[in-house]
């Protein structure tokens, strides 16, 4: 995979930073209601909102809407280490048991991380198969859930790719500075809901910076570690389209 930037962990001050539902922040361990995670985004999104529950225990996301690509792992190639085998997308990549919500499936992603200026290990899905830009344009923003195994990294960066950031866009010359956020992970499971209004690029580098993500043209999800030395494990599960319009 190509350049991606160093990770620059915050500690969320607030639940409008990255997670939040109609009625507060998600604890630890809380179960959040989808529709009021929805609501906070402007409306329920229903069936075609889904991207993937994991529940049918492969690797394809659901096919639902024009959607229906496929999870995969990517690492860097200077020490790094990923589990599922980095290259998966299509054909390795399995799911873990133990979803969120008492549910059977998760996704998982695991490994060490290595030292230098550049350096990540992550997971992600293509929304299309083959891949191309897909058109979120009714859509507010992405709901997950998410944990960390016990001691490891706490701090990760989740990416949506664009037109604007994916080399498959043709328009970036340097690119993978996806719109996104950082999250700080809990040992329970909990909501996260990124509005695409909030996602930023991260500071100090890519090219073109516009002012925002282009969510007609995205090309999928990914949850990336990015801190040198760290062992990392992943969880990722319901993860959604909110905030339809009305």
């Amino acid at each position: 995979m190509n350049r991606q930037s160093l990770v620059r962990p915050f500690a969320l001050s607030s639940c409008l930073a990255v997670a939040f539902t109609a009625s507060g922040c998600v604890t630890p361990g809380q179960k959040a209601v989808s529709s009021n995670a929805a609501d906070a985004v402007g409306g329920s999104c229903g069936p075609d909102g889904l991207i993937d529950n994991m529940e049918d225990n492969n690797n394809q996301t659901m096919v639902v809407d024009g959607r229906g690509g496929y999870w995969y792992t990517y690492v860097d190639e200077v020490g790094s280490t990923v589990e599922p085998t980095a290259g998966s997308q299509g054909g390795v990549f399995t799911q873990s048991e133990g979803g969120a919500n008492n549910s059977k499936f998760a996704a998982r992603v695991h490994g060490i991380l290595g030292s230098g200026a550049v350096i990540f290990g992550a997971a992600g899905m293509n929304f299309t198969d083959p891949k191309d830009a897909y058109d979120a344009s009714k859509f507010g923003g992405i709901s997950f859930w998410a944990k960390k195994g016990a001691g490891t990294l706490a701090n990760v960066r989740v990416k949506v790719p664009d037109a604007n950031t994916d080399s498959e866009g043709g328009v970036c010359k340097e690119c993978f500075n996806d719109f996104g956020a950082d999250v700080v992970l809990t040992d329970s499971w909990k909501q996260y809901v990124l509005p695409f209004s909030k996602m930023k690029q991260m500071e100090g580098w890519g090219s073109p910076r516009p002012r925002k993500i282009d969510k007609s043209q995205i090309y999928g999800f990914q949850i990336q570690a990015q801190a040198p030395g760290a062992t990392y494990d992943i969880w990722i599960d319901d993860v959604e389209f909110v905030g339809c319009e009305e």
